[in-house]
């Protein structure tokens, strides 16, 4: 899918919609958004494909039932089956158009044309339809989101028969014209003074019937196969970043051309760092003696260990920056920083000496007037301390 906006939203209904008025949202959405219409408006095309998805999923009651608890995510195995990870396949759109429009514009034919007798349908003479785009869901590490990295798939998809050669027919055999279109591929009604033309039911647009369909394919012209692809993760993707592999889709029917891949990436969670935009944050701890007098200390960067500077009278929650010690920016290249956050633990488990020490430190301390953020919150809480109880 071209994007996660949710599945009511895009087709305009309510949450509570009923199979009725899902199916007319989607007829009236369904034709707007045709390519048909909207020839060479890739933009239309994918609303077309998002609408025709949502479509799909809302009109089933178990896959309605998975959305409305999980969301997308109960899509993101193969078939849309349930929750998990790994490739889904998406329907052909021009599929659900057929079937709802029943045949009109099937596999890509403009119910425009069906309707009118006019206009061009993505299915030529000779049953060409394109594949199916498909989505691949890749979990990687922290570490390979900020370097980048190659790494193998293996993709279950629809390739062209490698028996007949797509063809359909076994090798050495042929076709005959269809008796019931004549060859056109299409059959006409004359309906007052209305002609309507629909695609032939018989031949499903082809023009032409397969005598002796291939053994192998079963006259589908593809087979189900596993390809390992090799993809190349560039340096700065965060999770929901999209990767479109052009041509890696299904193969199309009858020298139709083959849909893309998406690969769609997770980027899990590091025992470390935490991403905000370019950003990287890391928390440090620190004693309390180097936040007191200052000092240098290692702090770990993705890049590696570095001296930090902390200086004197660090309090608890400060945050030091590391410039371009971030993420790279996917289009630009350019680093974002690192923001050391300082946790400043407090000692536990002390030895007698230990706590002499730092009785003395108290009563010297008491009156020395160095403690700002506590005088300060005294002075503003006093009227809270008179006429209370002891906790």
């Amino acid at each position: 899918m071209s994007s996660k906006q949710d599945f009511y939203e895009l087709l305009g209904v309510s949450k509570t919609a009923s199979p009725e008025e899902i199916k007319k949202a989607y007829r009236k959405l369904a034709i707007k958004y045709h390519p048909d219409k909207n020839p060479g408006n890739k933009e239309s095309e994918e609303k077309f494909k998002d609408i025709s998805h949502a479509y799909e999923v809302l009109t089933d009651v178990q896959k309605r039932s998975l959305y409305d608890q999980i969301g997308h995510e109960a899509f993101t195995s193969r078939g849309t089956n349930g929750p998990g990870r790994g490739g889904f396949e998406y329907h052909d759109p021009y599929d659900i158009f057929s079937q709802f429009f029943g045949n009109a514009g099937a596999g890509g034919g403009s119910i425009f044309e069906e309707f009118f007798s006019g206009g061009a349908g993505r299915r030529s003479a000779s049953g060409e339809r394109d594949g199916a785009d498909l989505r691949f869901d890749i979990e990687i590490d922290f570490e390979e989101a900020v370097y980048g990295a190659d790494r193998k798939i293996k993709i279950p998809r629809l390739e062209t028969c490698d028996s007949c050669g797509g063809s359909g027919s076994e090798q050495g055999t042929g076709k005959s014209t269809c008796s019931k279109c004549r060859g056109t591929g299409h059959i006409s009604m004359s309906q007052g003074f209305f002609s309507i033309r629909q695609t032939c039911p018989s031949c499903h647009g082809a023009g032409q019937i397969i005598q002796n369909p291939c053994r192998k394919c079963g006259s589908e012209g593809r087979m189900r196969v596993e390809k390992i692809l090799k993809i190349h993760i560039p340096p700065g993707v965060d999770t929901g970043s999209r990767l479109r592999v052009s041509g890696e889709g299904e193969s199309g029917v009858r020298g139709g051309q083959s849909g893309d891949l998406y690969v769609v990436i997770h980027v899990k969670q590091h025992e470390v760092f935490q991403r905000d935009g370019l950003d990287i944050i890391c928390e440090l701890p620190i004693d309390f003696v180097t936040a007191s007098l200052g000092g240098l200390v290692e702090a770990p960067t993705i890049t590696g260990k570095t001296k930090l500077k902390i200086p004197e009278g660090t309090q608890n929650g400060s945050v030091l920056r590391l410039k371009g010690k971030g993420m790279p920016s996917l289009r630009s290249g350019q680093r974002g920083d690192q923001h050391i956050k300082i946790f400043v633990e407090v000692p536990t488990n002390l030895t007698r000496e230990q706590k002499d020490i730092l009785t003395q430190f108290k009563t010297i301390h008491d009156t020395a007037k160095n403690q700002p953020l506590i005088d300060s919150f005294f002075s503003k809480a006093k009227r809270f301390f008179t006429g209370g109880e002891e906790a």
